[in-house]
């Protein structure tokens, strides 16, 4: 069902490596591209390296650097063995983007650059996703949702649950897809109220939709329609609190879908869609069976299992739902999902699916991890977190529940420490900005672009250091006077503040060392996601669960493509 998983010996040793090498290179993980002149942070590095690199192409960057399955790697010069040690560790330490199909295409170097097969009919809209699905989605949504959304159907099939709760649900593209695609009673969490309104707007067309096919068509059939509320989850408070919080406005409890009679139609979104060089009679849309190209026997690829009809769907989980409810009288069992769960959300979630007994699976698929806490950081920038009042609080923080790190193996780890930007650089799109360095071209200049503004405000103005200037429009076209004007103004300094020509145009004529300075320190990117991905894994071992990461999404794609995959053991 999953991709194999290290063991618990195998977990804590990465661990020990990956702390051992992001110490070693914490100048570069930790630095800022803005202050690359201010800082002077070229002459950081070995002086063997600032040799072989400077002259590096940013395709040459792309490829020796960035691409780990680069196979035609020509070297311009002969690179030290500490430089080669240091990209070669620094992939090796990282968990593969890629999942199974898309590996082994290589050679080349622009392996794992194709558009997915679901787009390549309509860049925009994802053949594999029905039209109702598609309506106000990206297509990089389109990917997630049904990639997800049949991951967590397995889920739903291997726990006999019927319950899925979506938190941080957003404007529920995902909570649609699992409840009226699947037919699961799915209750949805988000924060943000003008979301949830959006949420409950979007279902009422969905449900319009489903009305008029459903009149052309003569038939009639069951819709398991989701429940939206709006809550901050707090990461201060107990599952209990969290279970309370669910079912408040009856959210948690069973409720029948809307009926108007049996369904003789597909499922809205389940359209057929067959493997390239299958034979019709080896296509099945049925959970469990064996798709050519299938990791294992006997079962599918996580994001491959197609939904069933809802009214097919009420039937054949009729028994376990009568089972479940007779097992407690609280709330049935539910399978827990977050897609790209928020900065500490994610890590609150996993705490709520070991603790909480009504939590059977998770999956999580987390993002921001700058906006995690640690010890060091208790509070980083930009981290949603409203003041409530003494009451609602539920219990004093514990000291040690950060959301980095999780596990008591890598919080007794020397030197297991991530800075804020570490963490930022860790959203980062390693795939994307390969193809940027490929295509070449003026939008490259924009770190230096910055970098040399940065050196001007920080000498005239010290307080505005690292000042957020926001994104300015198709900057790179701009000559570098017009883009310093517009961005002193955006951090309050007058627009003609004097700019020394002649330093100017030295520190232009450095865009290829900001490019490959910049490029070192998103190499180390997947190693620091990937460390704050194994401590949370080795939380839940801690715990007594085994989980897996599965590269669910094409990085291409979606970047931030892992999903954590844990079943809690059946009870006796």
């Amino acid at each position: 069902m999953f991709t194999c998983s290290l063991s618990a010996e195998q977990q804590r040793q990465l661990a020990e490596r990956l702390t051992t090498f992001l110490s070693k290179y914490g100048y570069l993980s930790d630095s800022y591209i803005i202050e690359f002149f201010s800082k002077d942070h070229w002459h950081s590095l070995p002086s063997r390296w600032q040799s072989v690199l400077q002259d590096l192409t940013p395709q040459q960057v792309a490829d020796l650097l960035l691409d780990p399955r680069h196979g035609d790697r020509r070297y311009p010069s002969a690179w030290p063995l500490s430089l080669l040690a240091f990209r070669a560790t620094a992939h090796a330490l990282a968990f593969p983007r890629e999942c199974r199909r898309q590996r082994g295409g290589g050679g080349g170097g622009g392996g794992g650059e194709v558009e997915p097969d679901e787009f390549l009919e309509k860049r925009s809209q994802s053949s594999m996703l029905g039209h109702i699905f598609r309506k106000h989605v990206k297509p990089k949504k389109q990917h997630e949702i049904r990639k997800l959304g049949s991951l967590v159907k397995q889920l739903c099939d291997r726990t006999d649950c019927s319950s899925v709760v979506d938190v941080g649900s957003g404007q529920g593209h995902l909570t649609r897809f699992l409840s009226f695609g699947f037919g699961l009673s799915v209750t949805a969490i988000e924060a943000d109220h003008t979301l949830v309104a959006t949420a409950s707007k979007f279902d009422g067309q969905l449900l319009c939709s489903l009305e008029k096919e459903e009149q052309k068509e003569n038939c009639s059939s069951l819709v398991s329609v989701p429940r939206h509320v709006a809550g901050w989850v707090n990461p201060n408070a107990s599952w209990e609190a969290f279970i309370k919080q669910l079912s408040a406005a009856s959210l948690v409890n069973e409720s029948p879908p809307t009926s108007s009679g049996p369904s003789k139609k597909r499922p809205p979104g389940s359209k057929q869609v067959k493997p390239p060089g299958s034979h019709p009679a080896q296509t099945s849309s049925r959970p469990g069976s064996t798709e050519p190209g299938s990791t294992e026997p006997g079962s599918t690829e996580p994001g491959s299992t197609e939904p069933e009809s809802t009214s097919q769907r009420q039937l054949t989980k009729t028994e376990p739902e009568k089972a479940s409810c007779a097992r407690s009288r609280g709330p049935p069992d539910f399978v827990l999902t977050g897609l790209h769960a928020c900065g500490d959300l994610s890590a609150t979630l996993l705490r709520h699916f070991v603790h909480c007994p009504h939590v059977r699976g998770i999956t999580s698929v987390a993002c921001c991890y700058m906006k995690t806490t640690t010890k060091e950081d208790p509070d980083p920038p930009g981290l949603a977190a409203p003041q409530l009042p003494a009451a609602d609080r539920d219990r004093d923080p514990d000291p040690l529940e950060f959301g980095y790190p999780m596990s008591s193996w890598v919080r007794g780890l020397p030197g297991h420490r991530l800075s804020y930007k570490a963490r930022e650089g860790a959203c980062h799109a390693v795939e994307d900005y390969a193809r940027r360095l490929r295509g070449g071209g003026e939008a490259l200049r924009m770190h230096c672009y910055r970098a040399t503004l940065e050196t001007f405000i920080a000498y005239a103005r010290p307080d505005l250091r690292r000042a957020g200037i926001q994104t300015i429009k198709k900057a790179h076209l701009l000559a570098f006077n017009e883009y310093a004007r517009l961005g002193l103004a955006r951090v309050g300094l007058p627009p003609g503040l004097h700019l020394d020509p002649e330093q100017v145009e030295a520190m232009l004529k450095q865009q290829n060392r900001v490019v490959v300075y910049f490029s070192l320190a998103l190499l180390l990117a997947p190693a620091v996601e990937t460390l704050v991905l194994l401590d949370r894994m080795i939380y839940l071992q801690e715990n007594g669960v085994d989980s897996q990461l599965v590269p669910l999404f094409d990085p291409n794609v979606s970047p931030r493509n892992f999903v954590l995959v844990a079943v809690k053991p059946r009870r006796l």
